[in-house]
């Protein structure tokens, strides 16, 4: 069995493996990436491929690097659609948007983690984790079809959502968030459309309910002509049948026909909140594989990018000090978390709540709030409505005003749920104790929305 002996070896060569080993190779750490895919398959990931906050990401893959592969910089709302209100929703989206050919992309960040100093290992596939009492040390598993194994000061899991090596290490007595299950992710389909004219919608993002509470539709146009459609969907769902309603949708929309598919592809993505530690000895998770994505949109690009950075700093000053224990590397939880973690964790509550209110009273709800005030929500998990601000919104929901007391109390709750996590401990025996009061507030939450436990 061959051995690599790298300061650090990351898995997968998505955004957050990239982005953590351009962060540790531009320190001048010897870093390996291990990528399951081919050198021509990598990169090439289901994606809605929108990706927000377009005009930020981490200079160690700076976006000068990756900016050719945005296709799309005219996008700037989101186009909803509500056929069972017979309504259309534009509701603006804040700060910088694109859309991207996310192969292109796929293919930048791999080249940016190169140019850094990261080596990149193809086609060689995780079949355990390695641990000396409770520190994970490496991996094995094959490359090419021979055996391999990698020892290293830290492993860094950005294998994506799901992640195998979650399940092979022991993580028992870590404060490694464990309370994970398939119910808190969802599935992704996603084809690639050419169309004979312009769509009228190029500079937005539509995206429209299944008939059913668990699904959504979208079209993200690449380009005038060149459009990413695709479903979400809970896993609890069926499939196919989801997959349908999107192929109905298209034969209906008059801008679709005699359209050319060019590619097709799947996925599964978190829509729960960020792990509440992404920490073990020895061992980090970023990216999906930790849940750093919007619970509500789906977008994990630019998390995944920051998270990242902070993982592949926060591994700097851990091997500097001689230290890869959890006290060492928490530094890299408290970034995130007071990054978009808390964030992401107060979205999660809406979506608590729509699962527990019902597609009818929801879209009914969407079509009469404030365009501008949805924004806010979905983008930093709270807003703020004035009295005559109110009073409009309440005219215009005659009929959904439980909805909208439900949605105010929601809205309540996790707010509190917000303010909670910007008190996130900043060592590891505080953490304890921060979740107690966190699963308390969370109680509260379900009796609120009469949802059951997601967590």
């Amino acid at each position: 069995m061959r051995t690599h002996e790298p300061d650090v070896t990351i898995v997968g060569a998505g955004t957050a493996g990239c982005y953590a080993a351009a962060t540790l190779a531009r320190a001048g750490y010897a870093v390996v990436i291990v990528e399951r895919k081919t050198a021509d398959e990598a990169g090439h990931i289901a994606c809605g491929d929108a990706l927000k906050g377009a005009d930020a990401f981490p200079e160690a893959i700076p976006k000068s690097h990756i900016a050719p592969s945005f296709t799309n910089t005219a996008v700037d709302h989101g186009r909803f659609e509500i056929p069972q209100e017979d309504a259309v929703l534009d509701i603006p989206v804040p700060g910088e948007l694109a859309v991207i050919d996310r192969l292109e992309y796929g293919k930048l960040v791999i080249e940016g983690a190169k140019q850094a100093g990261a080596e990149i290992h193809y086609d060689t596939v995780v079949n355990d984790v390695q641990q000396n009492d409770e520190r994970v040390t490496g991996l094995t598993g094959k490359r090419q079809g021979e055996p391999v194994e990698y020892e290293s000061e830290l492993v860094i899991d950005a294998a994506g959502a799901l992640s195998v090596l979650q399940d092979k290490a022991d993580l028992a007595d870590a404060t490694f968030d464990t309370n994970v299950n398939y119910s808190q992710f969802s599935s992704a389909y996603r084809e690639i459309v050419e169309v004979d004219e312009p769509v009228e919608w190029q500079d937005a993002l539509v995206l429209k309910p299944t008939q059913r509470a668990a699904g959504y539709l979208w079209y993200f146009p690449r380009t005038p002509t060149e459009i990413n459609v695709g479903l979400g969907f809970q896993m609890s769902e069926e499939p196919m049948e989801l997959v349908e309603a999107l192929r109905r949708d298209l034969r209906e929309r008059s801008e679709f026909k005699n359209a050319t598919v060019k590619d097709k592809l799947g996925a599964a993505l978190p829509t729960r909140r960020p792990y509440d530690s992404g920490v073990a000895p020895g061992f980090m998770a970023i990216g999906d594989a930790a849940a750093h994505v919007n619970p509500t949109t789906g977008g994990g690009i630019a998390g995944a990018a920051y998270a990242g950075k902070y993982a592949g700093e926060a591994a700097i000053d851990a091997i500097e000090d001689g230290d890869v224990s959890e006290d060492a590397l928490w530094e890299y939880n408290e970034r995130v978390m007071d990054h978009f973690g808390g964030r992401y964790a107060a979205l999660d509550v809406y979506n608590i709540f729509v699962m527990a209110t019902g597609l009818n009273n929801l879209t009914g709800l969407l079509a009469a709030l404030p365009a501008a005030k949805l924004s806010d929500a979905l983008y930093s998990g709270s807003a703020t409505i004035d009295l005559p601000l109110k009073i409009r919104t309440a005219i215009k929901s005659f009929g959904h005003w439980k909805t909208v007391f439900d949605l105010y109390e929601t809205k309540q709750e996790a707010d509190r749920l917000l303010d909670h996590y910007e008190e996130y401990p900043d060592n590891p025996d505080e953490f304890e104790s921060w979740q107690a009061q966190r699963d308390g507030l969370m109680d509260v939450i379900y009796a609120t929305t009469g949802a059951s436990a997601k967590y």
